[in-house]
């Protein structure tokens, strides 16, 4: 007899999630950051220090360990969170995709690696239109897994379009990798004949991006609730939370349910549950942030008295991690106005001042102008007197949480030392998340009597080995990715929904 044939399994990817208040992401953002074709593929995915996304190396190490196969890498694209894509770009990465499919038929099962928040310049569900040209190029019977962030704001054709959806179960994101290996497992078992039915339920919750942590509040009890209900029955449990910035017609809390076997009723009975205690529990999904003065007034307090604990300072409006631009001057500048001590900011994004700081040197001082370039409604121009403590390529490796074990590019990054307060500052856009950012500037966090990061919560995972949670301190300042959406215009989000209206109503299904 001659040998079985390898099953011949195709990966692609797009990644993005789509900030409608942020400038357009455009092509060079996407080719800058992450765009690998064929083989290349591969060989990140099998690096030891592989370039994001995470979730591809997961998978290819768990298919490489489960049997043998043949992979089929088309091409994975992805950009940090921004604004809206460009509408052309989408159509030229999905035209490539759908020319590689077509060419590497007849395909065994097919991966999509896939944010799932994206909008184009012209599209409000370009995810689903990437699930649906899948799906009409393989056909209904090969077996199709896709993974997304759990801010992704599913469509019904997304959830249609595939066998399996995969959400992340950790904000902040530290189970990438197992979540593509459990779009390997969940392949392995459809290619060996198991066939799914899943169930999906929207809500009219857009929760607000600091109440999805999943170590502890509404959003954790709801995720523990969904894995604790699992039966053999089951073979995944989605809960996606969405991303409000987004602003699409498909905003909403979301369960997605996948049972083994044609029936669906244990899908539809569990995501209904998981629905009904969602609902219940709506109003833990208002934000709570600390005025600017008051966060201020800690600081000062901290850098002042060394007895006291230090405190971190997440500046969560201005996350580039959600799209923020990195650049807002609020903070920076209170913190300078009252003389704060022993601090610690970063990463403030401004390519022209750490191109500037380049070329002076180390130990050169100057005025440092923040958004000379050019300045918005939300990032203002601010100047101080600079001293450069110490520069860097930006280049290196993650070390905890969310880029642990990955290669980061920051661009040019310079620490300057504003009196009490020392910026570093880099060139592209990267929330500062991992303790690396200031540690590859020779700076010592341990010391710190406070550090302020532009990151929403994946900081969390990686500042937690120096901050106790009851020593986070989330601060509410101007920005793109403010938490308190009343104070945004939108224009596609379904209304009514908690928490922006108080009458939002949900009826269980019958």
């Amino acid at each position: 007899m001659p040998p079985a044939r390898k099953p011949r399994v195709a990966i692609l990817g797009m990644h993005l999630e789509s900030n409608a208040f942020a400038p357009v992401t455009t092509a060079a953002d996407f080719r800058g950051r992450c765009f690998q074709q064929g083989e290349a593929i591969m060989k990140n995915a099998r690096a030891a220090a592989p370039h994001w996304p995470m979730e591809a190396p997961g998978f290819v190490a768990e298919m490489d360990r489960s049997g043998d196969w043949e992979p089929v890498p088309i091409l994975i694209t992805g950009a940090e969170p921004g604004g809206p894509a460009e509408h052309r770009f989408f159509q030229d990465c999905l035209r490539h995709m759908r020319e590689g499919l077509k060419a590497a038929l007849p395909l065994d099962a097919v991966y999509i690696t896939n944010h799932g928040a994206m909008t184009t310049t012209e599209e409000p569900d370009p995810d689903g239109e990437l699930y649906a040209m899948v799906r009409s190029v393989v056909g209904a019977s090969v077996p199709v897994a896709a993974t997304v962030d759990l801010h992704c704001n599913p469509s019904e054709r997304m959830v249609q379009s595939v066998d399996v959806l995969i959400g992340y179960l950790t904000n902040p994101h530290v189970d990438m990798r197992e979540r593509g290996a459990e779009a390997a497992r969940a392949l392995r078992e459809m290619m060996g004949g198991v066939k799914t039915s899943t169930a999906f339920i929207r809500l009219p919750i857009v929760a607000p991006t600091v109440t999805l942590l999943t170590a502890t509040g509404p959003y954790a009890e709801l995720i523990a609730m969904g894995q604790r209900l699992k039966t053999p029955d089951i073979m995944n449990v989605t809960v996606l939370g969405g991303f409000a910035f987004s602003d699409t017609p498909k905003n909403g809390l979301a369960i997605i349910v996948t049972a083994r076997g044609s029936n669906p009723d244990p899908a539809r009975r569990l995501a209904e549950q998981i629905a009904e205690a969602a609902w219940a529990d709506r109003q833990r999904y208002s934000p709570k942030l600390t005025p600017l003065a008051d966060a201020v007034a800690m600081a000062k307090a901290c850098g002042d008295d060394p007895k006291r604990p230090a405190l971190i300072f997440p500046d969560v409006a201005d996350n580039p991690g959600g799209g923020g631009g990195g650049n807002t001057t609020w903070l920076l500048k209170a913190l300078c106005d009252a003389g704060v001590k022993g601090a610690l900011f970063g990463v403030f994004i401004d390519p022209a001042l750490a191109a500037e700081a380049h070329k002076l040197g180390v130990g050169a001082r100057f005025d440092a102008a923040f958004n000379r370039a050019g300045e918005s409604d939300v990032a203002k121009r601010y100047a101080a007197r600079a001293r450069i403590v110490s520069l860097h390529d930006g280049r290196c490796v993650g070390r905890r949480g969310l880029y642990a074990g990955a290669s980061i590019e920051m661009g040019p990054c310079a620490a300057l030392d504003l009196g009490g307060v020392t910026v570093v500052v880099g060139t592209e856009r990267n929330q500062c998340a991992d303790p690396i950012f200031f540690e590859m500037m020779g700076l010592d966090i341990g010391r710190a009597r406070s550090v302020v990061v532009k990151s929403r919560g994946h900081f969390r995972a990686g500042f937690d080995e120096f901050f106790a949670p009851e020593r986070v301190i989330e601060v509410d300042c101007p920005g793109l990715t403010t938490p308190m959406l009343s104070r945004l215009t939108f224009k596609r989000l379904p209304r009514p929904v908690f928490p922006l209206d108080a009458d939002a109503r949900w009826v269980a299904p019958a």
